[in-house]
């Protein structure tokens, strides 16, 4: 198993709820559509000492399943629709489980 998580800082001049809203109905939507992902956890509610507005927390089968993931249209039309055009900011881990 691999988890690969992410931590987006929005842009100050967008409606973060909407957005970030928007991002995480999406995101949860895939899995059962991307073979090899398991879990799909899209944080928004944080405490005010958070430096980051939204964190996702994934978990893959394997780093072939990320990988596969990565590169797959229903994510790629997600990341380059929703996700880019509204984050400043963007940290990543991954690491087996």
């Amino acid at each position: 198993m691999v988890k690969h998580m992410i931590i987006w800082k929005l842009k100050e001049d967008i409606d973060k709820d909407t957005v970030s809203a928007d991002i995480k109905n999406s995101l949860e939507g895939l899995v059962g559509k991307i073979e090899g992902l398991t879990e799909m956890h899209i944080l928004t509610e944080k405490l005010p000492s958070s430096s980051g507005d939204i964190m996702m927390d994934s978990t893959f089968e394997s780093v072939e399943a990320l990988q596969n993931y990565q590169k797959h249209p229903l994510h790629m039309e997600i990341a380059n629709g929703k996700v880019r055009p509204n984050v400043d900011t963007r940290l990543s881990f991954d690491y087996e489980v």
